[in-house]
């Protein structure tokens, strides 16, 4: 007899045991075996994804079972349970080909829709951002970035704020100053710049709103940047509606540079002009400049007075001063009556002083008057603002116009 050795292990045998020759590792190259010189019978099981070979000596009957040998290989009834080899049970994971199908099938579906979506609008494909991350078009002079209007950022009239835009507007700014491989370690700082620690500031801000977006649109933001004297600079904005191509919004501003330790306003260095002046662009600014002189407005002659006003934390850019949109909203808190029944039409901003975080500020409003001499029915109202310190002097002041809420929902309707 031979000795069962590890086969048991494998194989259950019922007493009394049968002849059987002990398990060695098979050859995963090997067929199914065969009759060696001594009897020996050997034969490869296949037992999963493992093949397994099994010496057994071949009697002519076994309890009862017959086993013989017929053209070199050993047939077994307890044996023929197990699944033959096929070309099926062989394939690789189906769940990896099924993956790989739809991976590619979903590819072309997508490239299918891009052709199919470039015949009918082909207007509007190269002017595709999907991710908002924005791109240098028009020989590398504009800046054109996509924005998604998001639920935080509409009011009470499920419209985009002023806020909104004006904070898309300066995102695109600083973009621009990025992509253009010209942004050192300041906020829109060229490399130059930093050196000589300077940094921009805003002077003026010139604002036309035609629509404004709702919840959900895409909008289009185009910028580039002009000369404006010889120490100032000038950028454009236009904003678009990214589906019909409609501009909702217009507006230019002046720049100049102030010293960060000084806080004074500088020249432009010579080495700063050879790195921005190749991105200028001759052409006439999108607001034309207002420069109608407004009388002096105090606290004795305003309509609306908001005082106590005093900067947060979060009110302040990288420059340690009130970021220049903030403003907006405190002009605007300033009049609610105003706001209730009209719709910010445009907007001028001629920014004096910086306001750091420990001041104290009050906002002034008066009311120029509409075409009824008010704002009671009047379509139309044109205000005065001031921005100033408790103590004196002006920050910000500017003029706005508004149109009747009324009169847009009825044009619209």
């Amino acid at each position: 007899m031979v000795a069962l050795g590890a086969t048991a292990s494998l194989f259950p045998v019922s007493s009394p045991k049968p002849h059987s020759g002990a398990k060695k590792p098979g050859d995963l190259r090997g067929g199914s075996g065969g009759v060696d010189k001594c009897g020996i019978k050997t034969k490869s099981v296949n037992s999963g994804g493992m093949q397994v070979k099994t010496n057994v000596q071949v009697p002519t009957e076994v309890n009862g079972s017959r086993a013989s040998v017929m053209g070199g290989f050993k047939t077994d009834d307890s044996l023929t349970s197990h699944a033959p080899r096929t070309f099926i049970n062989q394939l690789p994971d189906w769940s990896m080909l099924l993956a790989a199908i739809t991976t590619i099938f979903l590819a072309a579906e997508k490239q299918w829709m891009m052709l199919e979506w470039k015949t009918k609008r082909p207007d509007m494909i190269a002017d595709l951002d999907p991710f908002g991350l924005g791109r240098i078009v028009q020989d590398g002079f504009v800046f054109r970035q996509n924005f998604s209007i998001r639920s935080y950022e509409i009011g009470a009239d499920r419209t985009a704020s002023i806020e909104t835009l004006m904070n898309h507007l300066q995102e695109t700014a600083i973009n621009h100053v990025k992509s253009a491989g010209l942004l050192g370690d300041g906020f829109g700082s060229t490399p130059e710049m930093c050196k000589k620690n300077l940094f921009w500031v805003v002077t003026k801000m010139q604002v036309i709103v035609d629509r404004y977006p709702t919840w959900g649109d895409v909008v289009q933001v185009d910028t580039w940047v002009a000369p404006n004297g010889k120490n100032g600079m000038r950028r454009d904005w236009l904003l678009r509606d990214s589906k019909t191509g409609e501009i909702l919004t217009k507006a230019s501003s002046n720049w100049v540079m102030m010293n960060r330790e000084t806080r004074r306003l500088s020249k432009i260095p010579d080495e700063v002009r050879d790195e921005i002046e190749h991105y200028f662009v001759d052409a006439p600014p999108v607001v034309e400049d207002d420069s109608i002189k407004l009388p002096k407005l105090e606290e004795s002659t305003a309509d609306y007075v908001l005082d106590g006003l005093t900067p947060r934390w979060s009110d302040l850019d990288v420059n340690q001063h009130v970021n220049n949109v903030k403003y907006i909203g405190w002009i605007l808190e300033s009049a609610p009556q105003v706001v209730e029944k009209y719709e910010l039409a445009s907007l001028t901003l001629e920014y004096r002083r910086e306001c750091r975080k420990d001041s104290v500020v009050k906002s002034l409003t008066s009311v120029l008057g509409g075409s009824c001499g008010g704002i009671g029915d009047s379509d139309h109202v044109d205000c005065q603002h001031v921005v100033s310190f408790v103590g004196g002097g002006e920050i910000v002041k500017g003029r706005t116009q508004w149109r009747s809420k009324y009169e847009k929902q009825m044009s619209n309707i």
